[in-house]
């Protein structure tokens, strides 16, 4: 056999395998996401906003200035190292200072960056001005989710949690990522009218997050017992995507953040949907719930805050992430020590759960200790976590 036909043989071969590669590769098929990462993008995201628009116009602007400076420098270089080449009998200069020179080349970049300076000041100044917002929210960073509470403006006092979508964790988990929405969708967008400024304050309740939002040119750093803010005036409806920016921990690719931007008429049909749905979920502490009815809500509870790192199943990550099924705490005679441990968290890696209500503490407790190998048959009040919490 020559060696000729070994190559294409071998070629063929590498071809089919790569075809067959590419085929059963998922992420070759996944398109651009409206308001979120496109496929292979480069550029900047598109913006929703004046500020983002502008912000875009501030980069391209000065990447044309640093591009002229780029090519005015390298360009009387090389060519100075060209035309004058020892090759061609020029001889080295033997030269001191020249004050001509010396005063060029502290003034000229003087100038420049003072240009840019005064260009980029009006940008950055209108990025930090939240004073006059129709709409202030609250967004607090958890390890490892959202919260979001309405503070003033329609929708005043609806406060939620944003979670990632538990399908997508365990698509995650599986190696098997799919949808252009891969790690992106979570259980309760934050929701906002269009043309309307929204103020954003940011905090934090265990580490340093950062809210961000590309298509808004929104990056603000969300800091353990400190309040700062930031704003966006969408221009448009529609669904816009961004991530926490700031790592925060194992899970930090899995705390997304989606905005949801509705016309006017449609927020405010919203905001009344969500009052009547918390008014519906508002419970009594002092209410005496039976076993049945409090493993069902726990159920619940569960799949949208714990089955993201104890699984659904109740395994957990072992050693990080103990297991639930069969663990000596959830059995443990004395409930105390689970409430405590989930209302407070510790310092290996389980995060403190008081943004719940005392109904589904409760309720997921139970939950927990009355599902999979757990039988003990015991249930938690939601007055023993009223009594804790003191």
């Amino acid at each position: 056999m020559n060696h000729t036909k070994i190559w294409r043989q071998r070629c063929t071969r590498g071809l089919a395998a790569a075809v067959a590669w590419g085929a059963a590769w998922p992420a070759l098929a996944v398109k651009d996401l409206p308001g979120g990462p496109a496929v292979n993008q480069i550029d900047l995201h598109p913006p929703a906003s004046r500020i983002a628009a502008d912000v875009i116009g501030l980069h391209d602007g000065l990447m044309l200035v640093c591009l002229g400076i780029f090519i005015v420098v390298f360009g009387v270089m090389f060519y100075s190292i060209w035309a004058h080449r020892k090759s061609r009998g020029h001889q080295a200069a033997n030269f001191h200072e020249s004050v001509t020179v010396e005063i060029a080349w502290t003034v000229v970049p003087f100038i420049i960056v003072i240009g840019m300076g005064l260009a980029a000041t009006k940008t950055v100044v209108a990025q930090k001005d939240t004073s006059n917002a129709e709409l202030t929210i609250k967004a607090t960073g958890y390890q490892w989710k959202w919260g979001y509470d309405y503070l003033k403006g329609e929708g005043e006092g609806i406060g939620f949690l944003s979670t990632l979508d538990v399908a997508h964790r365990e698509m995650s988990d599986a190696g098997k990522p799919q949808g252009d929405d891969y790690l992106l969708k979570v259980d309760n967008p934050l929701v906002v009218p269009v043309d309307k400024k929204i103020r954003i304050i940011t905090t934090a309740s265990d580490v340093i997050h950062a809210w961000m939002v590309p298509a808004f040119a929104v990056k603000q750093d969300a800091i353990p017992g400190f309040v700062r803010d930031t704003w966006f005036r969408a221009d448009k409806t529609g669904d816009f995507y961004g991530q926490c920016a700031e790592l925060c921990g194992k899970e930090h690719a899995y705390m997304p953040i989606h905005v949801k931007v509705l016309s006017h008429a449609d927020y405010s049909k919203w905001v009344e949907g969500k009052k009547k749905e918390m008014a519906a979920r508002a419970d009594d502490p002092a209410k005496v719930w039976a076993l049945p009815d409090l493993i069902a809500r726990g159920e619940k509870v569960y799949a949208t805050n714990c089955a993201v790192c104890h699984k659904a199943d109740g395994t957990g990550a072992p050693p990080a992430i103990k297991a639930l099924t069969g663990s000596p705490m959830v059995n443990d005679a004395d409930k105390g020590k689970q409430i405590t441990l989930v209302l407070n968290g510790n310092d290996k890696g389980m995060p403190p759960w008081k943004q719940l209500s005392d109904t589904d503490l409760a309720a997921v407790i139970t939950y927990t200790r009355n599902s999979w190998a757990n039988k003990t048959g015991q249930l938690v009040q939601p007055s023993e976590v009223v009594a804790a919490r003191k």
